[in-house]
């Protein structure tokens, strides 16, 4: 019969030839049909097994008995598949400590690749790919706070795979993170669902009518800022010079201050019948801006985009779209533009 028990495992040794080597110790010299008798195996089983015996060096050809084998003593075979064990460790380990130095050679011709950028502070990325591993590495650095210009698409950097990494590490370190999306995110199921597993995790979330870019900022001395333009968000700026990380910190400290709460909805008319929106149009308008660039800073479809644009003449009783900007600031909804 097979025996059921099975120590060895650990050490390499399957339970077929477990089985044998407990049945050789029992009956010393036995054949392989002696074997596959006593183990309920095969003979061809039975052979096999030795084989891999004679090979781990727990059976050996007997002096007494030419022609058979006998199995070391258990105290001897387990000081042999010990040793056997700690030497495939050592082997391992070797390849490990290669491969790190391997992996660090990489690292540093890599490194020394994007020197002469990286000397000034600024090193300009491309490929969504490695912008997510830079956010990545961004919200690993943080230690003290994140912050988050989540433009484009609501709460979402587009183009670029999963971002919940970008806040589950600063957030399960304590660290604190600040997120503004756009008030368009409220509409947007995939969005809200997303700003609500933000906040449910640590995160402050408050949404703006428009934002000026896309942006993540780490402790206020390192920053990723993103220069897709129209398209989708390829290409990125990581900046560590002091003033210019200052200053987009600054930026992001105003947009928040003006920025709601997630919570419920805000105010749908906060000026004279005119939403945020109708407001964040008029300004783009009154500098204007296509209806391209006015559905993309909203984070809104072409559609929607005209028709807020449209509501927003409306209410101006405008002639033109850039008119109703012009009015809007004459009558103080805008800042006046700048002489």
């Amino acid at each position: 019969m097979r025996t059921s028990e099975h120590v060895l495992g650990r050490l390499g040794v399957e339970p077929a030839t477990e089985s044998v080597y407990r049945a050789l110790l029992a009956q010393p010299h036995a054949t392989p049909a002696e074997l596959a008798a006593r183990t309920g195996m095969t003979a061809q089983e039975a052979e096999r097994s030795l084989d891999r015996l004679t090979g781990l060096a727990l059976a050996r050809p007997s002096a007494e008995r030419p022609g058979r084998l006998y199995a070391v003593s258990p105290r001897l075979g387990m000081d042999i598949l010990l040793a056997r064990q700690q030497a495939e460790l050592a082997a391992q380990q070797q390849r490990v400590e290669e491969s790190r130095a391997a992996a660090a050679r990489l690292v540093s011709e890599f490194a020394t690749h994007q020197h002469s950028a990286a000397d000034h502070g600024v090193f300009r990325m491309a490929g969504a790919d490695r912008i997510g591993d830079h956010l990545r590495e961004l919200g690993a650095l943080a230690e003290e706070e994140l912050q988050v210009f989540a433009a484009g698409q609501p709460c979402a950097f587009p183009g670029l795979p999963a971002f919940r990494p970008l806040y589950e590490e600063p957030l399960a370190r304590g660290v604190r993170v600040r997120t503004v999306c756009l008030d368009s995110a409220r509409h947007d199921p995939a969005a809200v669902a997303h700003a609500e597993w933000l906040a449910s995790a640590g995160a402050d979330v408050r949404t703006a009518a428009v934002l000026p870019t896309r942006m993540a900022v780490a402790d206020r001395h390192a920053a990723l800022v993103f220069t897709g333009g129209e398209g989708p968000a390829e290409a990125a700026v990581a900046v560590r010079v002091p003033g210019v990380v200052t200053a987009l910190s600054t930026l992001f400290d105003a947009v928040w201050a003006a920025a709601e709460r997630l919570g419920p909805p805000p105010s749908r008319r906060v000026a004279d019948g005119f939403t945020r929106q109708h407001l964040a149009a008029l300004q783009l308008l009154a500098e204007g801006h296509t209806d391209a660039t006015v559905a993309r800073r909203l984070g809104v479809s072409a559609r929607t985009a005209r028709r807020i644009a449209t509501d927003a003449m409306t209410g101006m009783k405008a002639r033109s779209r850039f008119q109703a900007g012009v009015l809007a600031a004459q009558l103080g909804y805008l800042p006046a533009p700048s002489a």
